[in-house]
């Protein structure tokens, strides 16, 4: 316990004799990504089945897409062939 005790006290005492030695971080401010939607966005909310949900899932991972921009497309083409 005593050797414990003078480990601890010699590394409080290193510790207020060393200077620091970390690097000093650089801020920097967020740039706005230029790419944002063209359009206003609104919420869209709706109750699908569980193996919809489950199969848009799966083709987003496969093509690298998120459920929003799979559904977007789907009502897009959905509208466009139903708006002759």
């Amino acid at each position: 316990m005593k050797d414990y005790k003078k480990k601890l006290g010699s590394l409080a005492d290193r510790i207020k004799n060393e200077t620091l030695q970390a690097p000093i971080q650089q801020v920097q401010p967020v740039v706005n990504n230029p790419t944002v939607f063209e359009q206003e966005l609104a919420r869209f909310n709706n109750w699908i089945p569980k193996d919809l949900k489950r199969k848009i899932q799966l083709y987003g991972v496969k093509n690298d897409m998120s459920q929003k921009d799979i559904t977007i497309k789907a009502l897009e083409d959905f509208l466009n062939m139903n708006n002759r």
